[in-house]
């Protein structure tokens, strides 16, 4: 991968996962600990509304009712204009959002999405949308930080927002475009290499080059299905082998919003089987490293187009292999990303190769009111054991948590620091 390619992928990376600095809006002070009601024991500060809301899910779909108090805090993060920020230390009068703590497109998405699966939020939920729909740019998208450029993470999470609270994400538009049009523009087409035809970018380059990135893809495709972080199992159908692009027979023109989908879809599922099940993740140092996450996500993905075979592949490579995904057992998001792609695919989300990931999920968060059929035992020795989360900090979660910080830099060094590395070697 060359230099430029390095750099728009680790944007995409930083941008989609966690609040960056530029976004910091409140860390745990010395010796400090976070929330009783937040999951997870680490530092809250990029990510607590991301961890809240994806655990939250995912203990929804596992048929468990989570804790008044962990759902009162994740609504209670939101701020006065409706959007949420990667994590609010302080969320009285004395701490208004603004300056020092800034709402994002990514955490407002998807709080969106667990506060409208759990009910009772209606009116908080509608004040959220709508301070989504006043930060799209005029090509229809939305970029991480209200006015800054357009990028497919985020224009794919909030079209997954307004899909879960029942609106058609075509219907919103700003300059005459929807977020599928800005979709559909960051999309590779037949110009590109046959491999990556169907991928999607996270921005263009400044002369206006696409490059490939698995985790603008996945989230892509899955909004352009109409779909949010939820995919409910049924979707999962018999649908054949995703179509790629039919370059032959385009003439130039540009596909239409399915042909767009079921090309994205054929792109991760070649990517999938080139990589024997699995994505790679992108960012430096993994080595060629599997993208757990963007390989549960592409599960969603592929089963949110009824591409239940396609889907079965990734799934199964999970099953397999989840237990060697460092740290995950300590994470909430990446264990609920594993029960969120468990259910998509008609799995049972307490015995996924032989981890009880409810169970587990469950014991990272305050103790929910009521468990499912699906989360009634302990979390085996595989999945890792609650109790021994503290002597395992240093070992299993270190790895997780400089993932986290490594992210976090990233996205706040931003946009910028990419475009000077891809000048310098331009001129280098």
């Amino acid at each position: 991968m060359n230099l430029r390619r390095s750099a728009t992928a680790l944007g995409g990376a930083a941008v989609l996962c966690l609040a960056g600095l530029t976004a910091a809006s409140g860390a745990l002070a010395d010796g400090g600990e976070p929330p009783a009601a937040l999951f997870g024991d680490g530092d809250p500060e990029y990510d607590g509304v991301w961890r809240q809301s994806v655990a939250l899910l995912a203990q929804h779909t596992a048929g468990v009712v989570p804790a008044d108090e962990a759902v009162t805090w994740l609504a209670g993060q939101s701020c006065e204009h409706g959007g949420f920020a990667a994590y609010r230390a302080g969320t009285g009068a004395d701490a208004p959002c603004g300056e020092e703590v800034l709402a994002d497109t990514n955490a407002t998405a998807v709080a969106v999405q667990a506060l409208t699966a759990l009910g009772g939020h209606d009116q908080a939920v509608q004040t959220s949308v709508d301070w989504l729909k006043s930060q799209q740019n005029d090509d229809g998208g939305w970029p991480y930080l209200p006015g800054d450029t357009s990028d497919t993470n985020s224009t794919a999470l909030v079209a997954g927002a307004l899909a879960a609270v029942g609106e058609d994400p075509a219907d919103t538009e700003q300059g005459g475009a929807s977020p599928y049009d800005a979709l559909t523009s960051l999309q590779l087409g037949c110009e590109a290499e046959e491999q990556e035809r169907g991928a999607y970018a996270w921005q263009p380059e400044g002369d206006g080059e696409l490059f490939a990135n698995d985790t603008a893809s996945v989230d892509a495709v899955l909004a352009s299905y109409g779909s949010g972080l939820v995919v409910d199992p049924d979707r999962a159908g018999d649908e054949p082998v995703p179509a790629p692009l039919n370059c032959a027979e385009s003439d130039g023109e540009e596909p239409t919003g399915a042909q767009s989908a079921e090309a994205g879809a054929a792109y991760l599922t070649g990517a999938l089987e080139r990589n024997g099940g699995h994505l790679t993740s992108a960012l430096a140092g993994a080595d060629d490293q599997p993208d757990y996450s963007g390989t549960a996500k592409a599960v969603l993905a592929l089963a949110a187009g009824g591409h239940r075979e396609a889907a079965a592949g990734p799934l199964q490579w999970l099953a397999d292999h989840h237990t060697e995904w460092d740290g995950h057992q300590d994470s909430p998001a990446g264990v609920g990303l594993l029960v969120l792609a468990a259910h998509a695919g008609g799995e049972d989300p307490s015995d996924f190769g032989g981890s009880d990931l409810v169970s587990t999920l469950n014991a990272l968060g305050p103790a929910p009111q009521t468990i499912g059929d699906s989360g009634e035992g302990e979390a085996s020795d595989e999945a890792g054991d609650p109790a021994d989360s503290e002597s395992s900090e240093d070992s299993g979660s270190t790895g997780w948590l400089l993932w986290v910080l490594v992210v976090g830099v990233l996205a706040g060094v931003g946009a910028g620091l990419l475009v000077s590395m891809v000048k310098r070697r331009k001129t280098s």
